[in-house]
């Protein structure tokens, strides 16, 4: 069995541990068993409660929180936000949040850049299967033609995990909510669109996952700094879109 069969396989089951501790939580927030305000246990104490790792717990809540949920403030805890209605996808993907989601890619460029290369000289054999387990759940969403804005980023906060340095975690995970670039907007005819778009970012991240398998800190940064280059050329894009700039088909 090759690595990638290898790895997707392991994948399907980690994802799906996620996925039910984040319905378990979001029903609990929801329900009303923790108002708005409310702290969430402790990471300890819901890896305790749910008999997973530290890492599907890490992963459930960020799905939370590209929810509007909840909040990490740090060195405080998790926190239950007040629950927002619905708003048209024309309404969220406004100019100005999306200009100031290109202004963090910026300044995280360069620090993924850097941990790319560190990843690949430290990484232990265990984050290099992390690593690799993100990538092929990045894939698993593509092929049930499910938003891999999640899976993208446990991959990004893989890597970062894997410099054994928690700096470039944490501002990571500071910045979670505008990490992951917003594709065009897509009606439901073009989903062939949406699935392109997709598979270029994976074979982005496959470049990145490789070099960082091998070794190789140069081809890793270089990787890295490629797919983070199209990610700001993608947000350029988005946004004259919204300005009613872009002029072809």
């Amino acid at each position: 069995m090759s690595v990638s069969s290898q790895v997707k396989s392991k994948a399907k089951g980690a994802g799906s541990l996620v996925a039910q501790v984040r319905e378990r939580l979001r029903s609990e927030i929801l329900g009303g068993q923790y108002a708005p305000g409310d702290r969430l246990p402790s990471e300890i104490e819901l890896t305790e409660t749910h008999g997973v790792s530290r890492t599907v717990i890490r992963e459930a809540v960020t799905g939370l929180r590209y929810d509007g949920l909840v909040e990490v403030r740090q060195g405080a805890g998790i926190f239950v936000l007040k629950p927002k209605a619905a708003e048209p996808a024309s309404s969220r993907l406004d100019t100005a949040r999306i200009a100031s989601d290109l202004e963090v890619l910026e300044v995280r460029t360069p620090l993924e850049i850097e941990a790319a290369g560190l990843a690949a000289l430290r990484r232990s054999p265990a984050q290099e299967e992390a690593i690799f387990e993100c990538h092929a759940r990045v894939l698993k969403c593509i092929e049930a033609n499910e938003s891999i804005r999640e899976a993208d980023l446990a991959l990004h906060m893989a890597i970062a995990a894997a410099t054994n340095n928690p700096l470039f975690a944490q501002f990571l995970e500071t910045h979670s909510a505008s990490a992951i670039p917003q594709s065009k907007i897509v009606s439901d005819s073009q989903t062939a669109e949406q699935t392109a778009y997709r598979r270029l970012i994976h074979r982005e991240h496959q470049a990145v996952v490789v070099a960082i398998s091998d070794g190789d800190e140069k081809a890793a940064k270089t990787a890295m700094q490629e797919h983070l280059r199209g990610s700001q050329i993608r947000y350029r894009d988005l946004l004259r879109d919204l300005r009613g700039l872009n002029t072809d088909a």
